[in-house]
């Protein structure tokens, strides 16, 4: 890696844009090999701007262009035509230095490559293009470009990965009979980093003999990799999954090659298609569906692909628009459970489409077995048609990325209902009044939605509710009563409110409150006292804290300091943010060594204080930011 690190840097100052293709066999590493290249500081530091598009079979020559485009402008792009976008992409490279991977390249037709790479001749000198594909072709069309061809690992090398991902840091050689085994069987994965790997893992602390030898012997070893084009060793890490984690993999595999899943969501749906079953001794659901997250990470990692399919499950690839001829097919499945509309490109996040009126009123209320939908991203859908109350087994509801303004009263009778994700509908002004009614619901994201300056009374009564995500929306304060939902442990938002029961007080009642937590408006707190009664010290798992006044002049500085000093969290915080604070000086907690794992701290605002707090004696601080502190 070092060398071809040093060609990346050490050509840069004397050739034009030019290429590097890595090529092996899969599973030998290219793909590994590129991030550790694109990752790495000393080359990142030579290019100004950088892109990495997944290709793979289904070659695209518009997806990957505008996957390039929307990473070196951090913007969407609406353009849907391939001449626009290479003239666009041109004029964002010109006179650039840039590094693009482009990974897992099949494609073998010349002329495809030469207008794919056309924009890229605006570049400054010393621009890169990495290229990793099987396929020895595929590098011959680049003409005289460097040619890194990756070798299968040495059998030593191979059984000492193997052996590093079943052990982890414990010495193998104390197991002199699985050490045997554990030879013979990395014997059998060929040098393939990706199989030792996969093996590996599949043994992780398994010390039971008979269990390795019946990896070992396994026929699944004989399946003819170029047929299924499929390592063994991956269908044996497949095959040895539990049950429970297998149904979950399976689900995956609804979603386009290369989709990127965000652990919660993954988690939701999970949950959604009751593939994660209850058990008996406390622990929620929920953190079992994120158990079997991080297990299939630790059993699965680096498997690129296992194609499974599975009836009563559709994974829709849609287009910029969704005409209702192509969903005529789906009027014949009543028994449809799954209904996700998911992009062609995985990898933006900017994209938007438009879906015809017929398929929201005729096809979804025909869909009565939906335990998931998911209509996100259609920009010409403003209103949820009442039939949505025919779904009655809906579990999951994503409407996120739309224009809807109002949700109907009748989606509050969806009493299956868990996860509702709203994030980003900018225009949604109101939740419905029965909101209440959706007593089974554990998630609601109203990340973003910036119209919504409320929520509906009686929030209190839905007391499965795990997580509630505020963040980005003008809600003016909570309802009342809020402490009553004793099972949240997300709440990314808290606004202080003047009513009874709207004030910093309910907060006492949310003791496993993790991640993020902005708390907002604190000049609503009428006695600092009960800010004490917040018990923030307690509050073990949040990582990030804000605390924030009204950017209005501060009535009461005395009071806004006791109230910032019983606010003092507790020492595992990493990031803290104090914004409009009216004290003239900091508490005393603020600086105290024993914080000693806050990395971030943001002061702004903070128009009357005139002393910094002590912030050298913070060990672990890496980050401070001071802006607008008008008294120094």
């Amino acid at each position: 890696m070092a060398l071809i690190g040093e060609a990346l840097i050490s050509a840069s100052v004397q050739d034009d844009v030019s290429v590097l293709t890595i090529v092996g066999m899969g599973g030998v590493g290219k793909t590994t090999l590129a991030r550790m290249l694109y990752n790495n500081n000393k080359v990142k530091g030579h290019f100004t701007l950088q892109a990495w598009a997944c290709v793979s079979e289904d070659y695209n020559a518009f997806r990957i262009t505008k996957t390039i485009l929307e990473s070196v402008t951090s913007k969407p792009c609406n353009t849907t035509d391939l001449n626009l976008l290479q003239v666009e992409l041109r004029e964002q490279l010109r006179g650039k230095k840039f590094l693009f991977v482009l990974d897992d390249l099949w494609n073998e037709n010349y002329g495809d490559w030469e207008r794919l790479q056309t924009p890229f001749n605006s570049g400054a000198r010393g621009s890169k293009v990495i290229i990793t594909t099987r396929n020895k072709n595929v590098a011959s069309l680049m003409k005289n470009v460097p040619i890194q061809f990756l070798e299968p690992l040495s059998h030593q090398d191979c059984w000492l990965l193997l052996a590093k991902h079943a052990f982890g840091n414990e010495n193998y050689s104390a197991n002199s009979n699985l050490e045997d085994i554990g030879k013979q069987i990395a014997l059998k994965c060929k040098g393939l980093p990706l199989a030792a790997q996969t093996r590996g893992g599949l043994l992780r602390c398994n010390i039971d003999s008979e269990e390795w030898n019946r990896i070992l012997n396994s026929n699944i070893w004989y399946l003819p990799y170029g047929t299924t084009d499929i390592l063994p060793a991956l269908w044996l890490s497949y095959h040895y999954l539990p049950a429970q984690l297998k149904r979950c993999f399976v689900y995956c595999s609804l979603f386009p090659k290369d989709y990127e899943f965000e652990k919660e969501d993954a988690v939701q749906l999970w949950m959604a298609e009751g593939l994660v079953t209850q058990v008996d001794n406390g622990m929620i659901m929920e953190s079992m569906a994120r158990k079997y997250f991080d297990e299939l990470l630790s059993r699965l990692e680096g498997v690129e692909s296992l194609e499974v399919k599975r009836a009563h499950h559709l994974s829709y690839a849609r287009g910029e628009f969704d005409a209702a001829p192509r969903f005529e097919p789906l009027y014949e499945a009543k028994c449809l459970r799954t209904f996700l509309l998911t992009s062609l490109n995985p990898y933006s996040s900017h994209e938007r489409f438009y879906v015809s009126k017929k398929v929201l009123q005729d096809l979804l209320p025909s869909l009565r077995c939906l335990r998931v939908l998911s209509l996100s991203r259609y920009q010409n859908f403003t209103v949820l048609p009442d039939s949505i109350a025919n779904l009655i087994h809906l579990r999951y509801l994503d409407l996120s990325h739309t224009a809807i303004k109002r949700l109907p009263g009748v989606l509050c009778n969806l009493y299956n209902l868990q996860t509702l994700v709203l994030s980003n509908c900018s225009s949604l002004l109101e939740l419905p009044a029965d909101t209440r009614k959706l007593i089974n619901l554990q998630k609601l994201t109203l990340r973003g939605c910036r119209s919504l300056n409320k929520l509906p009374a009686g929030m209190e009564e839905l007391t499965n509710l795990h997580h509630l995500d505020v963040s980005g929306t003008k809600i003016e304060e909570m309802p009342v009563q809020m402490g009553r939902l004793k099972s949240l442990r997300t709440l990314t938002a808290f606004v202080v409110g003047k009513s009874t029961g709207s004030g910093i007080r309910e907060l006492r009642e949310f003791p496993q409150l993790r991640g993020k937590l902005s708390i907002l408006k604190l000049q609503n707190v009428v006695d600092a006292r009960d800010a004490l009664h917040a018990n923030m010290k307690h509050k073990k798992d949040l990582k990030e804290l804000k605390f924030s006044w009204g950017a209005e002049d501060a009535d009461d500085s005395q009071k806004e300091k006791d109230v910032l000093d019983k606010l003092q969290p507790c020492v595992n915080l990493e990031k803290l943010t104090i914004k409009f604070y009216g004290g003239t000086n900091f508490p005393n907690w603020l600086g105290d060594s024993s914080f000693s794992n806050i990395r971030v701290m943001h002061l702004s605002d903070c128009s009357y204080c005139w002393l910094l707090p002590p912030v050298g004696r913070l060990p672990a601080l890496k980050d401070l930011c001071i802006k607008r502190m008008k008294s120094f």
